[in-house]
Protein backbone atom coordinates (compact mmCIF):
# COMPACT_ATOMS: atom_id res chain seq x y z
CA UNK A 1 0.00 0.00 0.00
CA UNK A 2 1.35 3.39 -1.05
CA UNK A 3 2.66 5.59 1.78
CA UNK A 4 0.23 8.30 1.17
CA UNK A 5 -2.80 6.04 1.53
CA UNK A 6 -1.30 4.50 4.89
CA UNK A 7 -1.03 8.11 6.02
CA UNK A 8 -4.83 9.00 5.01
CA UNK A 9 -6.56 5.84 6.53
CA UNK A 10 -4.62 6.65 9.71
CA UNK A 11 -5.69 9.65 9.65
CA UNK A 12 -9.28 9.17 9.39
CA UNK A 13 -9.01 6.55 12.06
CA UNK A 14 -7.15 8.77 14.48
CA UNK A 15 -9.55 11.43 14.27
CA UNK A 16 -12.80 9.24 14.53
CA UNK A 17 -11.68 10.00 18.10
CA UNK A 18 -12.23 13.60 18.16
CA UNK A 19 -15.93 13.20 18.58
CA UNK A 20 -15.33 10.98 21.77
CA UNK A 21 -12.96 13.60 23.35
CA UNK A 22 -15.74 16.77 22.87
CA UNK A 23 -17.72 14.45 25.06
CA UNK A 24 -16.01 14.91 27.99
CA UNK A 25 -15.08 18.16 27.32
CA UNK A 26 -18.65 19.08 27.29
CA UNK A 27 -19.92 16.75 30.03
CA UNK A 28 -16.73 16.47 32.30
CA UNK A 29 -17.99 15.94 35.78
CA UNK A 30 -20.70 13.22 34.52
CA UNK A 31 -17.97 11.26 32.83
CA UNK A 32 -15.56 11.77 35.85
CA UNK A 33 -18.46 10.55 38.50
CA UNK A 34 -19.95 8.04 35.59
CA UNK A 35 -16.24 6.61 35.56
CA UNK A 36 -15.39 6.18 39.43
CA UNK A 37 -18.92 4.33 39.81
CA UNK A 38 -17.57 1.36 37.41
CA UNK A 39 -14.40 1.40 39.09
CA UNK A 40 -15.87 1.02 42.52
CA UNK A 41 -18.25 -1.69 40.36
CA UNK A 42 -15.34 -3.90 38.65
CA UNK A 43 -12.88 -3.85 41.70
CA UNK A 44 -16.04 -4.53 44.71
CA UNK A 45 -15.10 -8.07 45.35
CA UNK A 46 -11.51 -7.16 45.59
CA UNK A 47 -10.15 -7.18 49.09
CA UNK A 48 -9.94 -3.64 49.07
CA UNK A 49 -13.27 -3.25 47.61
CA UNK A 50 -14.51 -5.73 50.44
CA UNK A 51 -12.35 -3.79 52.91
CA UNK A 52 -14.11 -0.58 52.43
CA UNK A 53 -17.75 -1.74 51.16
CA UNK A 54 -17.53 -0.83 47.77
CA UNK A 55 -20.55 -2.07 46.84
CA UNK A 56 -22.70 0.12 48.38
CA UNK A 57 -20.39 3.55 47.49
CA UNK A 58 -23.38 5.16 45.30
CA UNK A 59 -22.03 8.65 45.07
CA UNK A 60 -18.53 11.02 45.58
CA UNK A 61 -19.35 11.91 48.81
CA UNK A 62 -19.46 8.51 50.01
CA UNK A 63 -16.75 7.40 48.44
CA UNK A 64 -14.40 10.79 50.11
CA UNK A 65 -16.08 9.72 53.39
CA UNK A 66 -14.95 6.28 53.78
CA UNK A 67 -11.50 5.65 51.77
CA UNK A 68 -8.59 7.80 53.15
CA UNK A 69 -6.02 9.30 51.11
CA UNK A 70 -3.26 7.22 50.64
CA UNK A 71 0.44 7.26 49.93
CA UNK A 72 3.13 4.58 48.14
CA UNK A 73 3.90 3.54 51.95
CA UNK A 74 0.62 2.86 52.76
CA UNK A 75 0.09 0.24 50.14
CA UNK A 76 3.40 -0.81 49.89
CA UNK A 77 2.47 -4.16 51.50
CA UNK A 78 -0.27 -5.14 49.30
CA UNK A 79 1.64 -3.84 45.75
CA UNK A 80 4.35 -6.54 47.17
CA UNK A 81 1.71 -9.09 48.16
CA UNK A 82 0.59 -8.58 44.55
CA UNK A 83 4.43 -9.14 43.20
CA UNK A 84 4.17 -12.52 44.86
CA UNK A 85 1.80 -13.65 43.14
CA UNK A 86 -1.17 -13.21 44.86
CA UNK A 87 -4.56 -11.83 42.75
CA UNK A 88 -7.94 -9.94 43.26
CA UNK A 89 -5.97 -7.81 46.26
CA UNK A 90 -6.80 -4.25 44.27
CA UNK A 91 -7.89 -5.22 40.88
CA UNK A 92 -9.86 -7.45 39.74
CA UNK A 93 -7.86 -8.50 36.55
CA UNK A 94 -4.13 -9.69 37.25
CA UNK A 95 -1.58 -7.70 37.75
CA UNK A 96 1.59 -9.38 36.39
CA UNK A 97 3.77 -5.87 35.35
CA UNK A 98 4.78 -3.10 37.52
CA UNK A 99 6.76 0.47 36.43
CA UNK A 100 9.77 1.06 38.61
CA UNK A 101 9.86 4.63 39.51
CA UNK A 102 13.02 6.74 39.45
CA UNK A 103 12.75 7.25 42.91
CA UNK A 104 13.67 11.04 42.86
CA UNK A 105 11.27 11.00 46.14
CA UNK A 106 12.59 8.49 47.92
CA UNK A 107 15.88 6.56 48.23
CA UNK A 108 14.11 3.49 47.83
CA UNK A 109 12.47 1.93 44.28
CA UNK A 110 8.67 1.98 44.19
CA UNK A 111 7.13 -0.69 42.47
CA UNK A 112 3.34 0.52 40.98
CA UNK A 113 1.18 -2.02 39.63
CA UNK A 114 0.21 -1.91 35.74
CA UNK A 115 -2.92 -3.82 34.88
CA UNK A 116 -4.12 -4.73 31.09
CA UNK A 117 -6.52 -2.17 31.26
CA UNK A 118 -4.29 1.15 32.56
CA UNK A 119 -2.08 -0.46 29.97
CA UNK A 120 -4.65 -0.54 26.73
CA UNK A 121 -7.19 2.22 28.21
CA UNK A 122 -4.95 4.71 29.46
CA UNK A 123 -1.25 4.74 28.51
CA UNK A 124 -1.85 3.64 24.31
CA UNK A 125 -5.47 5.17 24.00
CA UNK A 126 -2.87 8.37 24.98
CA UNK A 127 -0.72 7.73 22.62
CA UNK A 128 -3.11 7.13 19.71
CA UNK A 129 -5.20 10.65 21.44
CA UNK A 130 -1.85 12.61 20.77
CA UNK A 131 -1.55 11.87 17.27
CA UNK A 132 -5.35 12.47 16.85
CA UNK A 133 -4.60 15.33 18.08
CA UNK A 134 -2.21 16.76 16.47
CA UNK A 135 -3.56 15.49 13.17
CA UNK A 136 -6.81 17.28 13.61
CA UNK A 137 -4.43 20.62 14.27
CA UNK A 138 -1.92 19.97 11.73
CA UNK A 139 -3.71 18.72 8.36
CA UNK A 140 -0.79 18.73 6.31
CA UNK A 141 1.32 16.56 8.40
CA UNK A 142 2.91 13.79 6.80
CA UNK A 143 3.80 12.42 10.23
CA UNK A 144 2.92 8.46 9.13
CA UNK A 145 5.13 8.86 6.11
CA UNK A 146 8.06 7.90 8.14
CA UNK A 147 8.77 6.82 12.01
CA UNK A 148 9.17 7.94 15.35
CA UNK A 149 12.28 7.84 17.40
CA UNK A 150 11.05 6.87 21.00
CA UNK A 151 13.53 7.30 23.80
CA UNK A 152 13.16 4.46 26.93
CA UNK A 153 13.86 2.61 29.51
CA UNK A 154 15.27 -0.50 29.70
CA UNK A 155 13.23 -3.90 30.88
CA UNK A 156 14.30 -6.42 34.17
CA UNK A 157 12.47 -9.41 35.44
CA UNK A 158 11.32 -10.02 38.84
CA UNK A 159 12.23 -13.63 38.82
CA UNK A 160 10.67 -15.10 42.27
CA UNK A 161 7.18 -15.14 40.32
CA UNK A 162 7.48 -14.70 36.60
CA UNK A 163 6.11 -10.56 37.03
CA UNK A 164 7.77 -8.46 35.26
CA UNK A 165 9.08 -4.35 36.19
CA UNK A 166 11.12 -1.93 34.79
CA UNK A 167 10.85 1.87 33.56
CA UNK A 168 7.44 2.78 32.21
CA UNK A 169 8.39 3.19 28.56
CA UNK A 170 10.24 -0.05 28.94
CA UNK A 171 6.91 -1.92 30.08
CA UNK A 172 5.32 0.31 27.03
CA UNK A 173 7.49 -0.44 24.47
CA UNK A 174 8.16 -4.36 25.60
CA UNK A 175 4.08 -4.71 25.09
CA UNK A 176 3.61 -2.49 22.43
CA UNK A 177 1.00 -3.53 19.46
CA UNK A 178 1.66 -4.11 16.38
CA UNK A 179 0.48 -0.80 14.95
CA UNK A 180 2.86 1.59 17.23
CA UNK A 181 5.98 -1.28 16.66
CA UNK A 182 5.50 -0.91 12.57
CA UNK A 183 6.00 2.78 12.99
CA UNK A 184 8.69 3.11 15.74
CA UNK A 185 12.65 3.43 15.70
CA UNK A 186 14.83 1.46 17.07
CA UNK A 187 13.33 -1.96 17.88
CA UNK A 188 12.65 -3.23 20.50
CA UNK A 189 16.19 -4.88 20.92
CA UNK A 190 17.71 -1.79 20.86
CA UNK A 191 15.63 0.28 22.88
CA UNK A 192 15.49 -2.65 25.95
CA UNK A 193 19.65 -2.84 26.00
CA UNK A 194 20.04 -2.45 29.44
CA UNK A 195 23.58 -0.33 29.93
CA UNK A 196 22.29 3.04 29.04
CA UNK A 197 25.63 4.30 27.23
CA UNK A 198 26.22 1.39 24.93
CA UNK A 199 22.37 1.92 24.19
CA UNK A 200 22.81 5.30 23.30
CA UNK A 201 24.58 4.76 20.43
CA UNK A 202 23.06 1.83 19.49
CA UNK A 203 20.21 4.04 18.57
CA UNK A 204 22.19 6.20 16.73
CA UNK A 205 23.92 4.05 14.39
CA UNK A 206 20.46 2.76 13.97
CA UNK A 207 18.13 5.51 14.30
CA UNK A 208 20.40 7.83 11.50
CA UNK A 209 19.46 5.36 8.53
CA UNK A 210 15.86 5.89 9.28
CA UNK A 211 13.26 8.52 7.75
CA UNK A 212 12.33 10.12 11.53
CA UNK A 213 9.36 12.17 11.19
CA UNK A 214 8.90 12.88 15.46
CA UNK A 215 10.75 12.15 18.42
CA UNK A 216 9.34 11.03 21.88
CA UNK A 217 11.12 11.19 25.25
CA UNK A 218 12.55 13.06 27.90
CA UNK A 219 13.85 16.55 26.79
CA UNK A 220 17.07 16.32 28.50
CA UNK A 221 18.42 12.74 27.25
CA UNK A 222 16.69 13.25 24.36
CA UNK A 223 18.81 16.36 23.89
CA UNK A 224 22.38 13.66 24.68
CA UNK A 225 20.78 11.99 21.93
CA UNK A 226 20.69 14.33 19.57
CA UNK A 227 24.18 15.51 20.05
CA UNK A 228 25.64 12.29 19.71
CA UNK A 229 23.34 12.05 15.93
CA UNK A 230 25.63 14.76 15.18
CA UNK A 231 28.54 14.18 16.60
CA UNK A 232 28.46 10.52 14.46
CA UNK A 233 27.44 12.27 11.38
CA UNK A 234 29.36 14.86 11.04
CA UNK A 235 26.42 17.55 10.55
CA UNK A 236 25.55 20.88 11.63
CA UNK A 237 21.85 20.19 12.48
CA UNK A 238 18.96 17.81 13.05
CA UNK A 239 17.21 19.08 9.79
CA UNK A 240 20.13 17.73 7.88
CA UNK A 241 20.17 14.39 9.38
CA UNK A 242 16.23 13.81 9.09
CA UNK A 243 14.59 16.69 6.65
CA UNK A 244 11.31 15.03 7.08
CA UNK A 245 11.24 16.01 10.90
CA UNK A 246 8.20 17.39 12.17
CA UNK A 247 7.12 17.51 15.81
CA UNK A 248 8.57 16.39 19.18
CA UNK A 249 5.90 14.73 21.82
CA UNK A 250 8.16 15.52 25.32
CA UNK A 251 7.18 15.44 28.91
CA UNK A 252 8.82 14.20 32.69
CA UNK A 253 10.52 17.50 32.84
CA UNK A 254 10.00 21.09 32.10
CA UNK A 255 10.51 21.97 28.73
CA UNK A 256 11.69 25.39 28.81
CA UNK A 257 15.18 25.23 30.47
CA UNK A 258 16.24 23.41 26.83
CA UNK A 259 13.97 25.18 24.63
CA UNK A 260 16.83 27.26 22.87
CA UNK A 261 19.05 24.59 22.75
CA UNK A 262 16.62 22.77 20.84
CA UNK A 263 16.16 25.72 18.47
CA UNK A 264 19.73 25.83 17.35
CA UNK A 265 19.88 22.00 17.08
CA UNK A 266 16.74 22.18 14.75
CA UNK A 267 16.68 25.08 12.64
CA UNK A 268 13.44 24.17 10.60
CA UNK A 269 10.85 26.74 11.36
CA UNK A 270 8.17 24.16 10.97
CA UNK A 271 9.26 22.35 13.79
CA UNK A 272 6.37 21.53 16.22
CA UNK A 273 6.60 20.83 20.05
CA UNK A 274 3.80 18.73 22.02
CA UNK A 275 3.75 18.21 25.87
CA UNK A 276 2.46 15.43 27.77
CA UNK A 277 2.08 14.71 31.37
CA UNK A 278 2.36 11.11 31.88
CA UNK A 279 4.04 9.02 35.02
CA UNK A 280 4.48 5.72 36.38
CA UNK A 281 0.44 5.66 37.57
CA UNK A 282 -0.80 7.12 34.11
CA UNK A 283 -1.34 8.97 31.70
CA UNK A 284 -3.01 12.46 32.92
CA UNK A 285 -2.99 15.31 30.06
CA UNK A 286 -1.68 16.36 26.85
CA UNK A 287 -1.27 19.63 24.43
CA UNK A 288 -3.90 19.48 22.25
CA UNK A 289 -3.16 22.72 20.39
CA UNK A 290 -0.36 23.64 18.83
CA UNK A 291 2.02 26.46 20.18
CA UNK A 292 0.48 26.46 23.53
CA UNK A 293 1.78 25.38 27.26
CA UNK A 294 -1.60 24.00 28.61
CA UNK A 295 -2.62 20.75 28.81
CA UNK A 296 -6.33 19.13 28.52
CA UNK A 297 -6.85 17.24 31.28
CA UNK A 298 -7.82 13.42 30.02
CA UNK A 299 -10.98 12.59 31.76
CA UNK A 300 -11.74 9.08 29.97
CA UNK A 301 -8.79 7.11 30.78
CA UNK A 302 -10.01 4.81 34.01
CA UNK A 303 -8.50 7.71 36.07
CA UNK A 304 -10.29 9.41 38.24
CA UNK A 305 -9.12 12.88 39.64
CA UNK A 306 -9.04 14.71 42.94
CA UNK A 307 -7.32 17.44 44.18
CA UNK A 308 -6.11 19.05 47.36
CA UNK A 309 -5.10 22.89 47.82
CA UNK A 310 -1.28 23.08 48.76
CA UNK A 311 -2.94 25.94 50.95
CA UNK A 312 -4.23 23.46 52.86
CA UNK A 313 -1.80 20.52 51.62
CA UNK A 314 -0.25 18.86 55.08
CA UNK A 315 -2.34 20.10 57.55
CA UNK A 316 -4.90 19.11 60.26
CA UNK A 317 -7.77 21.01 57.94
CA UNK A 318 -6.72 19.49 54.45
CA UNK A 319 -9.25 19.42 52.33
CA UNK A 320 -9.54 17.22 49.12
CA UNK A 321 -12.33 18.52 46.05
CA UNK A 322 -13.06 16.86 43.13
CA UNK A 323 -12.95 18.45 39.48
CA UNK A 324 -16.23 20.39 40.01
CA UNK A 325 -15.02 22.05 42.36
CA UNK A 326 -11.24 23.37 41.32
CA UNK A 327 -10.42 26.92 40.64
CA UNK A 328 -8.33 29.11 38.46
CA UNK A 329 -4.71 29.22 38.78
CA UNK A 330 -4.41 27.40 42.16
CA UNK A 331 -1.82 25.09 43.25
CA UNK A 332 -2.71 21.32 43.77
CA UNK A 333 -1.63 18.00 44.66
CA UNK A 334 -2.94 15.42 42.74
CA UNK A 335 -5.26 12.34 43.65
CA UNK A 336 -5.78 9.48 41.61
CA UNK A 337 -8.46 6.50 41.34
CA UNK A 338 -7.57 3.76 39.08
CA UNK A 339 -7.97 1.22 36.73
CA UNK A 340 -4.75 -0.53 37.84
CA UNK A 341 -5.75 -0.82 41.24
CA UNK A 342 -4.52 2.98 42.58
CA UNK A 343 -7.17 4.06 45.42
CA UNK A 344 -7.14 7.85 46.19
CA UNK A 345 -3.71 7.90 45.60
CA UNK A 346 -1.39 10.75 46.36
CA UNK A 347 1.18 10.82 43.72
CA UNK A 348 3.42 13.83 44.64
CA UNK A 349 2.38 16.05 41.29
CA UNK A 350 1.37 19.79 41.59
CA UNK A 351 -0.59 21.57 39.24
CA UNK A 352 -2.93 24.38 38.81
CA UNK A 353 -5.59 25.04 36.16
CA UNK A 354 -5.80 27.69 33.20
CA UNK A 355 -9.34 27.24 32.12
CA UNK A 356 -11.79 25.16 32.99
CA UNK A 357 -13.88 25.07 29.89
CA UNK A 358 -12.26 22.33 28.57
CA UNK A 359 -10.32 21.84 31.90
CA UNK A 360 -6.45 22.48 30.78
CA UNK A 361 -3.71 22.49 33.49
CA UNK A 362 0.37 23.15 33.63
CA UNK A 363 2.28 20.93 36.04
CA UNK A 364 3.74 23.23 38.24
CA UNK A 365 6.35 20.43 40.68
CA UNK A 366 6.07 18.08 43.29
CA UNK A 367 4.49 18.44 46.61
CA UNK A 368 8.17 17.44 47.69
CA UNK A 369 10.19 19.27 45.26
CA UNK A 370 10.31 22.91 46.55
CA UNK A 371 11.59 24.84 49.02
CA UNK A 372 9.96 26.79 52.19
CA UNK A 373 12.19 26.81 54.80
CA UNK A 374 11.36 30.80 55.33
CA UNK A 375 8.18 30.73 53.90
CA UNK A 376 9.03 31.66 50.72
CA UNK A 377 7.17 28.73 48.66
CA UNK A 378 9.27 28.65 45.63
CA UNK A 379 8.69 25.89 43.19
CA UNK A 380 9.45 24.78 40.17
CA UNK A 381 7.57 26.70 37.74
CA UNK A 382 8.70 29.90 39.53
CA UNK A 383 12.83 28.56 39.16
CA UNK A 384 12.25 27.21 35.72
CA UNK A 385 10.95 30.61 34.42
CA UNK A 386 13.68 32.66 36.08
CA UNK A 387 16.11 30.49 34.84
CA UNK A 388 14.79 31.18 31.74
CA UNK A 389 14.71 34.91 32.05
CA UNK A 390 17.97 35.41 33.27
CA UNK A 391 19.46 32.85 30.49
CA UNK A 392 17.38 34.93 27.98
CA UNK A 393 19.00 38.12 29.11
CA UNK A 394 22.53 37.13 29.85
CA UNK A 395 22.42 35.14 26.26
CA UNK A 396 23.94 31.99 28.14
CA UNK A 397 22.32 28.40 28.39
CA UNK A 398 21.79 26.35 31.02
CA UNK A 399 21.48 22.75 31.08
CA UNK A 400 20.81 20.78 34.51
CA UNK A 401 20.84 22.65 37.75
CA UNK A 402 19.60 21.89 41.60
CA UNK A 403 19.04 24.59 44.74
CA UNK A 404 18.42 23.86 48.29
CA UNK A 405 18.09 25.98 51.76
CA UNK A 406 21.30 27.17 53.39
CA UNK A 407 19.71 27.23 56.72
CA UNK A 408 20.27 29.91 59.63
CA UNK A 409 23.20 29.49 62.15
CA UNK A 410 23.82 31.79 64.77
CA UNK A 411 23.54 35.45 63.29
CA UNK A 412 23.47 34.25 60.11
CA UNK A 413 20.40 34.17 57.97
CA UNK A 414 19.31 31.64 55.18
CA UNK A 415 19.75 31.87 51.43
CA UNK A 416 19.23 29.23 48.60
CA UNK A 417 22.37 27.81 47.32
CA UNK A 418 22.08 26.50 43.45
CA UNK A 419 24.61 24.72 41.20
CA UNK A 420 24.02 25.30 37.67
CA UNK A 421 25.40 23.08 34.51
CA UNK A 422 25.77 25.73 31.47
CA UNK A 423 26.20 24.50 27.92
CA UNK A 424 27.37 27.63 27.15
CA UNK A 425 28.07 29.82 30.40
CA UNK A 426 27.53 33.41 31.00
CA UNK A 427 30.45 35.92 31.03
CA UNK A 428 29.96 36.92 34.54
CA UNK A 429 28.52 34.19 37.08
CA UNK A 430 28.36 36.57 39.43
CA UNK A 431 26.50 38.80 37.51
CA UNK A 432 24.21 35.91 36.58
CA UNK A 433 24.02 35.35 40.53
CA UNK A 434 21.94 38.50 40.57
CA UNK A 435 20.09 38.58 37.81
CA UNK A 436 18.75 35.11 39.03
CA UNK A 437 18.14 36.36 42.08
CA UNK A 438 16.07 39.57 41.02
CA UNK A 439 14.04 37.53 38.38
CA UNK A 440 12.49 35.11 41.31
CA UNK A 441 11.96 37.59 43.44
CA UNK A 442 9.63 39.60 40.28
CA UNK A 443 7.83 36.11 39.64
CA UNK A 444 7.46 35.02 43.35
CA UNK A 445 6.09 37.85 46.01
CA UNK A 446 6.62 35.32 49.14
CA UNK A 447 10.84 35.15 47.89
CA UNK A 448 10.85 38.83 47.58
CA UNK A 449 8.96 39.31 50.78
CA UNK A 450 11.70 37.41 52.06
CA UNK A 451 14.71 38.94 50.31
CA UNK A 452 13.36 42.97 51.47
CA UNK A 453 16.25 44.26 52.61
CA UNK A 454 17.75 41.16 53.29
CA UNK A 455 15.41 40.69 56.37
CA UNK A 456 15.37 37.00 55.94
CA UNK A 457 17.04 35.59 53.33
CA UNK A 458 20.33 36.62 51.70
CA UNK A 459 21.15 36.88 48.17
CA UNK A 460 21.43 33.33 46.20
CA UNK A 461 24.94 31.57 46.43
CA UNK A 462 25.75 29.62 42.59
CA UNK A 463 27.87 27.29 41.84
CA UNK A 464 28.82 26.23 38.19
CA UNK A 465 28.88 22.68 37.83
CA UNK A 466 32.18 21.37 35.81
CA UNK A 467 30.58 19.67 32.52
CA UNK A 468 28.50 16.54 32.91
CA UNK A 469 28.81 16.41 36.69
CA UNK A 470 24.54 15.72 36.60
CA UNK A 471 24.60 12.70 34.21
CA UNK A 472 27.67 11.39 36.24
CA UNK A 473 25.58 11.90 39.11
CA UNK A 474 23.12 10.17 37.65
CA UNK A 475 25.74 7.46 36.78
CA UNK A 476 26.74 7.39 40.47
CA UNK A 477 23.38 6.76 42.01
CA UNK A 478 22.38 4.45 39.30
CA UNK A 479 19.95 6.54 38.10
CA UNK A 480 21.23 6.57 34.57
CA UNK A 481 18.35 6.18 31.46
CA UNK A 482 16.00 7.85 30.27
CA UNK A 483 13.19 8.63 32.56
CA UNK A 484 15.29 9.43 35.80
CA UNK A 485 15.21 13.31 36.66
CA UNK A 486 17.22 15.85 37.88
CA UNK A 487 15.68 16.92 41.60
CA UNK A 488 15.54 20.59 41.10
CA UNK A 489 14.45 22.07 44.16
CA UNK A 490 14.44 20.51 47.71
CA UNK A 491 13.78 21.34 51.29
CA UNK A 492 16.79 19.65 52.51
CA UNK A 493 20.14 19.54 51.50
CA UNK A 494 20.86 15.90 50.57
CA UNK A 495 21.27 15.88 46.48
CA UNK A 496 23.20 19.46 46.67
CA UNK A 497 26.05 18.26 48.96
CA UNK A 498 26.42 15.48 46.75
CA UNK A 499 26.29 17.27 43.66
CA UNK A 500 28.68 19.67 45.20
CA UNK A 501 31.58 17.05 46.67
CA UNK A 502 31.00 15.16 43.10
CA UNK A 503 32.27 18.63 41.67
CA UNK A 504 34.57 18.87 43.80
CA UNK A 505 36.64 15.84 43.56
Amino acid sequence: MAIPIVNSIASWILKKRIHHMELFKKHPNEVQNELLLDLLCKAQNTEFGKNYGFHDIKNYDTFKERLPIQVYEDLEPTFERTRRGESNLIWPTPITMFAKSSGTTSAKSKFIPVSQESLEDCHYAASKDLLCMYLNNNPDSKLFTGKSLRLGGSKEIYQNNGTSYGDLSALLIYNMPFWASFSSTPGSGVSLMSDWETKMQAIVDETIKERVTSLAGVPSWMLVLMNDVLKTTGKSSIDEVWPDLEVYFHGGVSFEPYRNQYDKLIKSSKMKYYEIYNASEGFFAAQDLNDSSDLLLMLDYGIFFEFIPMSSHGTPHEKVISLSEVELNENYALVITTNAGLWRYKIGDTIRFTSLDPFRIRVTGRTKHHINVFGEELIIENAEAAIKKTACELDCEVMEYTAAPIFMEGKNKGAHEWIIEFKTPPSCLNNFRKCLDQNLQDINSDYEAKRFNNMTLDLLTLHEARPKLFQHWLKQNNKLGGQHKIPRLSNDRQYLEELLSLNRN
